[in-house]
């Protein structure tokens, strides 16, 4: 996970797929936003992002219209429930990723209010 060091001391974190949708979220304030370079996560990796537990993880994954980045996060979810996290799911716009959520006008505040009405698990 990227800037993972900076990141872990965190009581929450957001995990977001690529180095784009980091690059923007650090921009906009979010510090405590780490990436997979993807979908898919190591044993150790998920033991890290779950580590305190009751660590709350949001999941900011690309909102695709084939509903992948839905079923990742879906199946990311479970393996970090199984690990003592505390995990919700953030929904963007159709179509959208963090990156383009920014792109496409939202603010700061707009994605705030995403992670406030993000649906825990």
């Amino acid at each position: 996970m990227f800037a993972w060091e900076a990141v872990r001391q965190f009581p929450s974190v957001i995990l977001v797929e690529g180095l784009f949708d980091l690059a923007v979220l650090w921009q906009a304030g979010f510090r405590n936003t780490t990436c997979a370079f993807g979908t898919h996560l190591t044993p150790a990796q998920l033991r890290e992002l779950s580590h305190p537990l009751g660590r709350r993880v949001f999941l900011a994954y690309d909102q695709d219209e084939n509903q992948a980045g839905q079923r990742a996060s879906q199946a990311l979810a479970r393996q970090l429930l199984l690990r003592g996290a505390v995990v919700s799911l953030v929904t963007l716009p159709a179509g959208q990723d963090p990156n383009s959520f920014f792109v496409h006008g939202a603010s700061a505040a707009d994605f705030a209010r995403c992670l406030e009405r993000a649906q825990p698990l």
